[in-house]
């Protein structure tokens, strides 16, 4: 990919994004624009970009509010719609007197749950009229496009209402059989506290909170879910048990009991995801699953997520499992690599290699060589039989 030598533009870095199938561009001073692809940078260009160079790409991409924000805090999200080509979620930051950029490719279709390879879990979960889904993992580990593909599935099947409180809004819905209000944290609402607080008086049926992040927005979470709403949530923690503690710990000692109790009676499910790279290129999701089963709900009223893990691999008749269970699977289907799934996993002596193919015989070995023979030569005598320890009688 060229650059021209002077006034330096985003547009072709945008459409390398898209045309390359990356998920991820990245713009800092000292290095070239560079590409995350099947989850690993690579330039898009030789030229390294100087600080005058990200501080101009910066200006063509955030409006004056967001470069306020920017000079006034130090970073600043932000998403937009390039072309035709899908939405773009941003991020643009200070560091070593300098400005660097984060852009996320967000396709203009939202995948289903087939393409996303989704637990079957996932259809029972949208069917639910109230309570708390969690969704976890870390960042960059595909989230929101799981959220993204589950309100989509409502939007089709169910005649209610939806609203969403994202910081930036990534996936855009369009009305189908509901009515999908998206509200975007620093442009719709202050934060997600005061949307979350004016969220029980605009009558929704379901809600979705882009992302959990402190005591008010996860109380707030919790009380609309008890009030009979269906509320997805996103955490960044490691694992499904992880998720609890995560919830429990941010209130005062004094409160947690009590969150417990509420978390307990109002959660249905937490889902965790990791991204790792496949055979041939692209990327796929491995997903743990918990159902709050009434072990489950007891456990974490009794303050023992600890014992979570357990409860997870004993019950896949309820739709359970853990992220190792799904690495095998995706290992055994030849998906991804051994190495790759060992990579992501907090338990990786629970993961099997894949076993060697088995030793053909000699009989088999003689029949295919003879039907190599036959495809090759179709008007052609019979092969002649081959000897003790030769395999191709075209030899």
């Amino acid at each position: 990919m060229s650059l021209p030598d002077s006034h330096l533009r985003i547009e072709p870095l945008l459409d390398a994004l898209f045309d390359q199938g990356a998920t991820d561009l990245h713009l800092s001073a000292g290095a070239p624009p560079s590409l995350r692809i099947d989850g690993h940078l690579a330039p898009a260009t030789s030229r390294v970009l100087t600080p005058a160079e990200t501080e101009s790409l910066c200006n063509q991409l955030v409006n004056d509010a967001a470069r306020m924000t920017l000079e006034e805090k130090g970073a600043v999200d932000f998403s937009f719609q390039w072309n035709d080509r899908g939405r773009i979620r941003g991020n643009a930051f200070k560091q070593r007197n300098s400005l660097a950029i984060a852009l996320r490719a967000i396709p203009q279709t939202i995948p289903t749950f087939s393409e996303l390879r989704l637990p079957p879990i996932a259809e029972r979960l949208v069917e639910l009229p109230r309570g708390l889904i969690l969704m976890t993992g870390p960042t960059g580990a595909g989230k929101s496009t799981t959220q993204a593909s589950m309100i989509d599935w409502i939007n089709r099947s169910r005649a209610q209402h939806v609203i969403t409180v994202e910081d930036p809004i990534e996936y855009l819905h369009t009305n189908q059989r509901c009515i999908v209000d998206q509200r975007e944290v620093g442009v719709d609402t202050p934060d997600f506290e005061s949307a979350l607080r004016a969220a029980l008086r605009e009558d929704p049926d379901v809600l979705l909170v882009g992302e959990l992040r402190d005591l008010e927005s996860i109380r707030m979470a919790l009380t609309i879910a008890e009030t009979g709403h269906l509320v997805f949530g996103t955490l960044h923690t490691n694992d499904t048990s992880q998720s609890v503690d995560r919830m429990v710990d941010v209130f005062p000692a004094s409160q947690q009991q009590q969150i417990r109790v509420q978390l307990a009676a109002s959660l249905q499910a937490i889902l965790y995801q990791q991204l790792l790279p496949k055979k041939g290129g692209g990327l796929t999701a491995a997903f743990e699953v918990l159902v709050a089963t009434h072990p489950v709900r007891n456990l974490i009223r009794e303050s023992k997520s600890a014992q979570l893990r357990n409860v997870i691999s004993t019950s896949a008749k309820d739709g359970m499992q853990t992220l190792e269970t799904s690495l095998n699977y995706l290992i055994n289907a030849g998906v991804v690599e051994y190495e790759d799934a060992v990579a992501v996993s907090l338990y990786p002596s629970e993961l099997k290699r894949p076993a060697p193919p088995e030793p053909v015989d000699g009989q088999t070995q003689q029949r295919i060589a003879q039907a190599l023979w036959n495809a090759e030569h179709p008007s052609s005598e019979p092969a002649p039989r081959a000897k003790r320890g030769q395999t191709d009688p075209a030899r």
